[in-house]
């Protein structure tokens, strides 16, 4: 049985996969926002995990907000929530972990930002973001969505609330691949374990220098990069490539 009530996870060959499970539509709500958060940190720090993959249960990723816990106006309630909200998106930009978003169906609102906060997307055929806040009299998610489409298309998401359908995304470049909804979870899973097999502080590496350079020059972001790799040239996964070239054998990187 999970220990969580609104997801469930399984970890193997150092994938780990949470599947967000609150039907009918993975709405959510502050349970979920909270789970999420406690489980990205532990995945973050376990030896036994290369790689993340979230999707979702049933024909939904996440379909936004549990409008039944909408935050009151009294004092200090909406501030409480607004950085519950963000720390369930922050979790995932900052997991030091590579988070692939398995987009099963529909990410709507806050299921769209979640799936824009992991660092790779596949989006099925059937899959789709949607930003529908100007539909209801609300505003938010532009700093994420504008992260990934162009300027056009990024105001075009937002101020029509048009659904993005897995193909579409797929052209414009958003995601990396619209499979069918039956190969979905095979492509995600093939995304990583191809990041499994490869140097686990390189990875993580890697990560850090998307996190880093998103916001420096050119000049600012290529000079923290080769501070990376510095580093990493005397690291055990360095020796072991190293020697694994010179033998004509593949790698075995420990955790």
């Amino acid at each position: 049985m999970s220990a969580y009530d609104t997801l469930q996870l399984d970890v193997a060959d150092y994938i780990a996969t949470i599947t967000i499970d609150r039907a009918p539509v993975n709405a959510q709500n502050n349970r979920f926002r909270d789970e999420l958060v406690a489980v990205v940190d532990q995945l973050g720090d376990r030896d036994d995990v290369r790689a993340i993959i979230i999707t979702g249960n049933g024909k939904a990723f996440s379909a936004g907000a549990d409008l039944s816990e909408r935050p009151t106006q009294d004092p200090g309630v909406y501030t409480a929530h607004n950085r519950r909200v963000r720390a369930s998106f922050d979790c995932l930009l900052e997991c030091p972990k590579p988070i692939i978003a398995a987009v099963n169906g529909a990410a709507i609102g806050a299921g769209c930002v979640t799936a824009l906060c992991c660092d790779i997307l596949v989006v099925s055929e059937k899959g789709f973001l949607q930003m529908t806040e100007v539909n209801v009299g609300l505003a938010g998610g532009v700093a994420h969505v504008r992260r990934h489409l162009g300027e056009s298309d990024a105001r075009l998401m937002i101020m029509t609330a048009r659904r993005m359908y897995g193909a579409d995304l797929f052209r414009m470049g958003v995601s990396s691949a619209c499979p069918a909804p039956e190969d979905l979870m095979d492509t995600a899973m093939g995304i990583a374990r191809d990041i499994a097999k490869a140097s686990p502080s390189a990875v993580r590496a890697a990560k850090k220098s998307f996190q880093v350079t998103e916001g420096v020059s050119i000049y600012e972001g290529y000079r923290f990069e080769q501070t990376q790799t510095k580093a990493l040239s005397t690291s055990d996964d360095s020796r072991e490539a190293m020697a694994a070239f010179h033998e004509k054998r593949t790698p075995v990187f420990k955790p």
